[in-house]
């Protein structure tokens, strides 16, 4: 199994947004590679980024899309879809050119969230074809609802597209109460079609549809139970790839590579 760190986890808003301490930082941690996490005021930097991973030879076998596409997909209407569209275009081209081979979306975001799920449904066809052009495997995220569950609306996209392909997210099942159900025989259709092709892992230390404790934990700082979780995948035969995505910087941007060290040699003992 290998086992990547996203770049979310490490560059945020307290340290400026700034991809080039990625130098330092990615060379000092002990994973197999990196999950691009893509935001929003980065569309004006996307030539000087592909450069700088290229040319620093950062490994990215995972580039997770900037989420707010998403959101626009759930808005719907032409402007909305048009958006979003030319935007997801940058990301596949962003994600080739630095050497992905998997590519996240989260389908459904925001505040409108699932509310009108038709639309995703509707737009998954477009913007997979467009991840097809650009030699990406396209994982759709089981990401937080506020009118059905993630589950669900799994169910429902397989049933329109039975190739679809899905990327798992401890954090957002555990919101959802969901987490046991990947372990459940009702479930079993996404290990036997060959459906599940990513996990994201990180602790939730709220309840069901806490909203004020959404937020992504180290492993063991939540009640996940993780040893139940990598026993489980590790049954299954799951030898594929997965992201730990751990937010390691402080209010100052600092970043605590030794816990993320730890976290990664907690993992590889699975």
């Amino acid at each position: 199994m290998q086992i990547f760190v996203s770049t979310g986890a490490l560059i945020g808003r307290p340290n400026g947004r700034d991809y080039r301490l990625l130098k330092d930082l990615t060379n000092r941690i002990h994973c197999d590679g990196f999950e691009f996490m893509m935001y929003s005021d980065w569309y004006e930097k996307v030539d000087d980024i592909v450069e700088f991973f290229c040319m620093n030879h950062i490994v990215t076998p995972t580039y997770h899309c900037q989420k707010s596409i998403g959101e626009s997909i759930s808005k719907g209407g032409r402007q909305e879809y048009d958006d979003a569209f030319k935007r997801f275009k940058i990301n596949a081209k962003m994600a080739h050119d630095m050497g992905a081979e998997k590519m996240i979306i989260h389908l459904w975001d925001g505040i409108t969230s699932d509310q009108h799920f038709e639309n995703n449904i509707e737009c998954y066809k477009k913007v997979r074809e467009i991840a097809d052009d650009n030699e990406m495997d396209l994982l759709v995220e089981n990401v937080v609802c506020n009118v059905k569950t993630p589950m669900e609306h799994w169910c429902e996209l397989a049933m329109e597209y039975p190739d679809i392909h899905f990327i798992f997210d401890t954090k957002m099942a555990a919101f959802h109460g969901q987490l046991e159900l990947l372990y459940s025989s009702e479930y079993d259709w996404l290990w036997t079609e060959n459906h599940l092709k990513h996990f994201h892992v990180n602790d939730y230390g709220g309840g069901i549809m806490d909203w004020a404790n959404l937020r992504t934990l180290p492993i063991g700082s939540g009640h996940i139970d993780f040893e139940k979780f990598f026993s489980f995948i590790k049954s299954k035969g799951y030898d594929d790839t997965l992201t730990l995505e751990s937010t390691a910087f402080n209010h100052k941007g600092e970043v605590d590579i030794e816990m993320l060290n730890k976290q990664i040699e907690y993992i590889r003992k699975y």
